[in-house]
């Protein structure tokens, strides 16, 4: 199973990139600037969430996710799969907390991932993880 980025969100992005880089050029000089940079943002969150695709894999093995400084391979024996729920000004976020426990050659790896990177809820994200990890049947 794959997870990632939804593709209308990412359409969205490198639309509202094109079309802001395309107003920058009819404005005057303080707002090309300003619309510049709010393309380029755009754009780059478009490229890295196109780049980032799928962003998480669940596989026999174990889960990969990708990074841009490359892919992280977390078996199942050493996987903990949480969502962590939290509450702000009256908003509630969850994200997938994916945690392997420090070995003796390594300090673990911590991921975090939200809605937006997932593609859907994270909740249900665990519940699908929870499914497929043979070490749990």
């Amino acid at each position: 199973m794959e997870w990632s980025a939804r593709t209308g969100t990412v359409a969205a992005l490198g639309t509202g990139g094109l079309a802001l880089g395309t107003g920058a050029l009819l404005v005057e000089p303080v707002g090309r600037v300003l619309l510049g940079a709010a393309a380029l943002l755009l754009l780059a969150l478009a490229t890295r969430s196109l780049v980032l695709r799928p962003r998480l894999a669940a596989g026999p093995a174990g889960v990969v996710v990708r990074t841009l400084t490359g892919r992280l391979e977390l078996p199942w024996p050493q996987l903990r799969v949480q969502v962590r729920e939290t509450r702000r000004r009256g908003l509630r976020s969850r994200l997938l907390e994916l945690d392997t426990a420090a070995g003796v050659d390594d300090a673990g790896v911590l991921v975090l991932l939200g809605r937006w990177e997932l593609g859907s809820d994270p909740a249900d994200v665990a519940r699908a993880l929870a499914g497929l990890d043979p070490t749990r049947r």
